[in-house]
C-alpha cells in the first residue's frame, strides 16, 4: 500500500517504487535530458512540441528502468497541472500557468508523449499533481483554501479534467492542503469526480508524509489508523509516507472495522492494473516498450530536441527594433549580470549532462576577427574583517576548507564574490577554491559545488549597516554567524548570541562600477539576471514580491545609463514586475531556467538565428498592488487572472512579440449540430505574415458572454494554435468548439449550463491584443428564478462577504462566518406569498442571529432566528418569515460564530 512497493517472490511479484520525479526531464538519478522548466514549456503554447518532449521523458524513463527497476519506477510524478491564480507561489516553475484550457491541453499533449500511443501498454505513467487548490507553500500542510463551486468548476477542476479525459493520465497526486476544511487526501472528489465522473482507472497516490500529516499537521483526526481508513476510503491508492508507520496503522485500521480487506482489494486493484499495462508481469516480446534500454538516456536527437523547445519557449517582451543584433557587425558585446555565466538547476531538475551559459552561447556566435565579449558579473568581491578581534576571515584548505576569522594581513584574508539576491538573502563564493560558502549548523566552509538541496544552506542573510561599511550574517535557518573564541572559526551554532558578529566590509572589487565599466566599452550590453531557483521562492517558500532584486534593478539602471544599446535578459521562475526596464530600455526577453541549452538557444535569438514565438502563460502584473490578499483563491470575485483582471498588466496573458508582423483577417463563423445533435461552431480567418522573415504566430481565440446571469470572464481561452508562415504568404487558422465550451457551472441547478444569448468570440496575438471580433446568438437555455423552497446548499451562492467554506461532518460543505456580520447572497429568487417560515441547519454559539434580508445586506428585515444555546452540534433551526412576493435578491446574515449548511423556505 505504500510508495516502495514490496516484492512478493512466491507470487513472481518484484519490488516496485511508485513516484519518480520527472518535471521537465527525468531527476535525480543520474545525468538525463533537461528541458526548460514547466513554466517555460507551457511558454511554447505548443501541443506537438510537448508530446515529442513527453516522449522523450518516457523514453529516459524506460532506459533508467532497464538499469534498475527496484528504484527506478514508471510511475513519474508529472505533469504538476495546479492552476496558478498568483504568481507568488513559490512553486511556480512547476506548472503551467493560469489559464485551464493552456494547462489542460499542453498536460494533455505531455501525458500522451510520455505514457505512448499502445492501446494497452504503456511507455511510463503521467502523475498529475496536486488535486486540488494548491498555489501557496506557506502552511501548505495545514491550511485551508475556501473554494466555491462556481471556482472549482469552471477553474481548478478544469484544468485536471482535460488531462484525464482526452490526455488518459493513468495517475494523480492530492495535495498538501486542505479544501474547504477538508484535507486533501480525504477530498470526497477523487472518488466522485475523478474516478467516478471522468472515468480515471489508473491509481491515486498521496504527497510525501501527508497521510500521517492529517494527524500530525492537520490535527484533522487523532490517530494514525483513522487517517489511513479515511484516506484509503476516499481513493487514495498508494501512500508516499513512512512505511512501518502506515502499514501498522493500516493493521489497526482492519482490527477495529475502520477498513475492510475489500477496501485494499480496490486500491491493489488500481495500482496493479497500471503496473500489468506497464508489462511487468508479460514476456517482453509482448510488450513494445521493453526493448526501450539505458542506451536511449541522452541521445543527441534528445539534445536536438532540448534546443528547439529552449528556443520556443523564449518570450520576446519589447523589442524597439535593437534585436535581432548582427553578428557581423557587432564588434564589442558586454554580458553583464549574475545569470550571465551559469545556468542553475531547481529542485526537480535532474542532473544536466552539460550546460550552455548565455556568455558561452553568445561567444560562440561571434566568431568575427577582432571581435570582443566583455563580461562582468556585477557583483561585489570583499573582504570581512572581524569588528570584535579584528583579524580577517581566510579559508583553511587543511581543515576542509573552514572559515575563520584568524588573519591578522589584509593580503590573507579571503576575497569573497558575494551576490545579492534580494530581501536579505546572499551566497557568497571563496575566490581561493571556487567554492560556495555553506553551513552544517555547527561551522561555515567554502565546499559546495552548486546552490542547491531541500535545505538551501548556501543562502546567508546580509544585514548591512546603514553606510554599507558593516555587515551582520544570518544563515538560512536564522542562525547568527559568529566567531569561535577559541580558534576563531565562524561558527552558526544554536543558541548564540542574537547578535552575531559584525564584519567589516573591504571592497576589493565594486561590481555595479565594473559593470559600467563594460558597458562603457560595448557597442552593446547584454545584461541577465532573475532569481536562483531556490532562493527567495520555491517549494515551501512563496515568494515576497513580483520585483528583481533591488540590486538588480540597480544594476539595469546604470548599465542603461552607460549604454543605451541596452539588452535586458530576465532567466527567471516566474512572472516578474519590470516596469523600469519596459519603461526605458529597448528590449526585454524572458526564459525560464532552461537547462542544458539555455546558452545557445538566448544566443539563436539575440543574433536572429532563431525568430522568437513563445508567449507568457500567466499574467505579468505591474506589481503587488494589482493583486488581492495571498490566500483568496476565488478568481472571480477578487478579479484575479486575465480572465477577470480589469487593471493595466505590465504584459497580459499571452504576449509575446518576434522579428516578423502579422495580419489578422477574414474572420468566419459557422454554426452547425455535432454527431450527438448539440450545437458546435468552426470559427476561422486568415493569418498573413507581412514582414520579410518566417516567422511563428500563436493564434489564441477567446469567448465572451456578453450578458449572463452572473459574473463571467472578461475574456476566456478557448483554443490555440502556433504556425509558421513564410514572408508575405498566408494561413487560415480553423478552430472547432463545441456549445458545451461556452457553458458556465449555474448553483441554481449544480450543472454545467449553456446560456440562451449572445457570446462574444475574440481571435488575437494576446489577451490584450484581439485583431478580430464577432458575436453570435448561442441558442441555450434560460435559467430560471430561484425557489427557495427547495432544499439550497448554502455555498451555492451568487455572492458573499466575509466568509470561508468549511466542512460538514453530516457531508458537503457549509458557509462559515469570520467576521462579526457576514452574509451571503441568492440572487433572482422567485418568492411565493404562501411562505411564512425557514430552516437552516447550523453549528455556533449562544447567541448567534441568522436573519434574512430583502435586495441589500441591510435591505427590508423579512425573518431572523437567534440560537438559545450552545450548538455544538449540527441541528436544524427555525424562524418565521414576513410575507414577501417577486423577485429579490435575499441576503442571509450571519451575526457570531456561526456556519450554515443548507437552509430552505416553507
Amino acid at each position: 500500500m505504500c510508495q516502495y512497493q514490496d516484492g512478493i517472490e512466491r507470487l513472481g511479484i518484484k519490488p516496485y517504487k511508485h513516484g519518480t520525479e520527472a518535471a521537465h526531464g527525468m531527476a535525480w538519478l543520474g545525468e538525463a535530458t533537461t528541458f526548460p522548466q514547466p513554466i517555460g514549456l507551457a511558454c511554447t503554447w505548443d501541443t506537438d512540441l510537448l508530446k515529442r518532449v513527453g516522449n522523450v521523458i518516457g523514453n529516459e524513463a524506460r532506459g533508467f528502468y532497464k538499469k534498475n527497476p527496484a528504484i527506478n519506477g514508471l510511475t513519474l510524478w508529472a505533469p504538476t497541472v495546479d492552476m496558478e491564480r498568483d504568481p507568488r507561489w513559490g512553486r511556480t516553475e512547476e506548472a503551467y500557468g493560469e489559464d485551464p484550457i493552456l494547462t489542460g491541453k499542453l498536460a494533455t499533449a505531455l501525458i500522451h508523449g510520455i505514457q505512448g500511443d499502445h492501446p494497452f501498454y504503456l511507455k511510463a505513467v503521467a502523475s498529475l499533481k496536486h488535486f486540488i487548490g494548491n498555489n501557496n507553500e506557506v502552511d501548505r500542510g495545514s491550511c485551508s483554501v475556501s473554494i466555491d463551486p462556481r471556482n472549482m468548476h469552471e477553474y481548478y477542476l478544469k484544468a485536471f479534467e482535460l488531462p484525464f479525459k482526452e490526455g488518459g493520465a493513468q495517475s494523480m497526486m492530492t495535495a498538501y492542503n486542505s479544501i474547504n476544511g477538508v484535507p486533501a487526501n480525504f477530498n470526497p472528489d477523487v472518488n466522485n469526480i475523478v474516478k467516478q465522473i471522468w472515468g480515471m482507472d489508473g491509481f491515486v497516490v498521496s504527497d510525501a508524509g501527508d497521510v500521517l500529516g492529517t494527524v500530525n499537521d492537520h490535527h484533522y483526526v487523532e490517530t494514525y489508523k483513522e487517517a489511513v481508513a479515511r484516506t484509503i476510503k476516499a481513493g487514495i491508492d498508494s501512500i508516499t509516507d513512512d512505511h512501518d508507520i502506515s502499514k501498522q496503522a493500516i493493521r489497526d485500521a482492519l482490527a477495529d472495522g475502520l477498513l475492510e480487506e475489500s477496501d485494499l482489494d480496490i486500491a491493489l486493484h488500481n495500482t496493479f492494473r497500471v503496473r500489468m499495462r506497464l508489462g511487468e508481469f508479460d514476456p517482453d516480446e509482448r510488450n513494445p516498450y521493453a526493448a526501450i534500454d539505458e542506451s536511449i538516456i541522452m541521445q543527441p536527437a534528445h539534445a536536438q530536441l532540448a534546443l528547439e523547445t529552449t528556443r520556443k519557449a523564449i518570450v520576446l517582451l519589447k523589442n524597439d527594433g535593437i534585436l535581432p543584433l548582427k553578428a557581423e557587425k557587432v564588434k564589442k558585446i558586454a554580458i553583464i549580470g549574475p545569470l550571465a555565466d551559469i545556468v542553475y538547476r531547481d529542485w526537480y531538475s535532474g542532473t544536466l549532462p552539460y550546460a550552455v551559459t548565455p556568455r558561452e552561447g553568445i561567444q560562440a556566435q561571434l566568431t568575427q576577427e577582432g571581435q570582443t565579449l566583455i563580461y562582468a558579473s556585477g557583483s561585489d568581491h570583499i573582504k570581512l574583517k572581524s569588528a570584535s578581534t579584528g583579524r580577517y576571515v581566510q579559508l583553511s584548505k587543511e581543515n576542509n576548507n573552514a572559515l575563520s576569522a584568524s588573519s591578522e594581513n589584509l593580503e590573507d584574508a579571503e576575497v569573497i564574490a558575494i551576490t545579492d539576491w534580494g530581501w536579505e538573502g546572499h551566497t557568497l563564493i571563496a575566490n581561493s577554491n571556487g567554492l560556495y560558502v555553506t553551513t552544517d549548523d555547527q561551522g561555515l566552509t567554502a565546499s559546495a559545488q552548486e546552490i542547491w538541496g531541500w535545505f538551501t544552506k548556501e543562502v546567508f542573510h546580509a544585514r548591512k549597516s546603514d553606510n554599507g561599511e558593516s555587515v551582520k550574517f544570518t544563515t538560512w535557518n536564522d542562525r547568527p554567524v559568529t566567531v569561535e573564541s577559541d580558534n576563531a572559526q565562524l561558527l552558526a551554532q544554536d543558541g548564540a548570541s542574537a547578535d552575531g558578529e559584525t564584519f567589516i566590509i573591504e571592497k576589493t572589487r565594486d561590481g555595479i562600477q565594473e559593470a559600467i565599466d563594460a558597458a562603457r566599452n560595448a557597442e552593446v550590453a547584454v545584461v541577465v539576471v532573475g532569481n536562483h531557483p531556490l532562493i527567495n521562492g520555491k517549494e515551501t517558500i512563496d515568494r515576497p514580491d513580483l520585483t528583481l532584486p533591488a540590486s538588480q534593478e540597480k544594476l539595469i539602471q546604470e548599465v542603461y545609463a552607460a549604454n543605451p544599446n541596452t539588452v535586458v535578459i530576465v532567466v527567471g521562475s516566474y512572472p516578474f514586475a519590470l516596469n523600469w526596464a519596459q519603461q526605458h530600455v529597448p528590449a526585454i526577453i524572458y526564459t525560464s531556467h532552461a537547462g542544458q541549452e539555455l546558452g545557445n538557444a538566448l544566443a539563436d535569438v539575440l543574433f536572429g538565428q532563431y525568430n522568437p514565438a513563445g508567449r507568457t502563460n500567466m499574467t505579468w502584473y505591474q506589481s503587488v498592488d494589482q493583486l488581492g490578499a495571498f490566500m483568496d483563491y476565488d478568481i472571480i470575485k477578487s478579479e484575479r487572472t486575465y480572465q477577470y483582471f480589469a487593471g493595466q498588466p505590465l504584459y497580459p496573458f499571452g504576449h509575446g512579440i518576434s522579428y516578423s508582423s502579422f495580419k489578422y483577417d477574414d474572420l468566419k463563423i459557422y454554426s452547425s449540430l455535432d454527431g450527438a445533435g448539440k450545437p458546435s461552431y468552426t470559427i476561422q480567418c486568415k493569418v498573413s505574415n507581412t514582414s520579410e522573415i518566417t516567422g511563428e504566430e500563436v493564434v489564441q481565440l477567446y469567448s465572451r458572454a456578453i450578458k449572463s446571469r452572473v459574473k463571467r470572464p472578461l475574456r476566456q481561452l478557448q483554443a490555440f494554435h502556433r504556425l509558421s508562415i513564410e514572408p508575405g504568404e498566408s494561413a487560415t487558422v480553423k478552430f472547432e468548439l463545441s456549445a458545451a465550451q461556452l457553458a458556465f457551472w449555474d448553483v441554481t441547478q449544480e450543472r454545467f449550463v449553456v446560456e440562451n444569448g449572445e457570446v462574444a468570440f475574440l481571435i488575437g496575438a494576446s489577451s490584450g491584443d484581439i485583431r478580430l471580433s464577432e458575436s453570435i446568438h448561442i441558442q441555450g437555455e434560460s435559467i430560471p428564478p430561484r425557489d427557495l423552497r427547495q432544499l439550497t446548499k448554502a455555498v451555492n451562492f451568487d455572492d458573499y462577504c466575509q466568509i470561508i467554506i468549511g466542512d460538514n461532518i453530516e457531508g458537503g460543505d457549509s458557509v462559515v462566518a469570520t467576521a462579526p456580520l457576514s452574509w451571503v447572497a441568492y440572487h433572482d429568487v422567485e418568492l411565493q406569498a404562501d411562505v411564512t417560515r425557514f430552516s437552516a441547519r447550523v453549528l455556533g454559539d449562544a447567541g448567534s442571529v441568522l436573519s434574512v434580508h430583502l435586495d441589500q445586506p441591510d435591505g427590508p428585515l423579512i425573518g431572523s432566528c437567534t440560537m438559545e444555546d450552545e450548538l455544538n452540534v449540527w441541528r436544524t433551526v427555525t424562524g418565521q418569515l414576513q410575507q414577501a412576493t417577486g423577485r429579490h435578491s435575499v441576503y442571509v446574515v450571519l451575526q457570531g460564530n456561526v456556519r450554515i449548511s443548507t437552509f430552505q423556505f416553507s
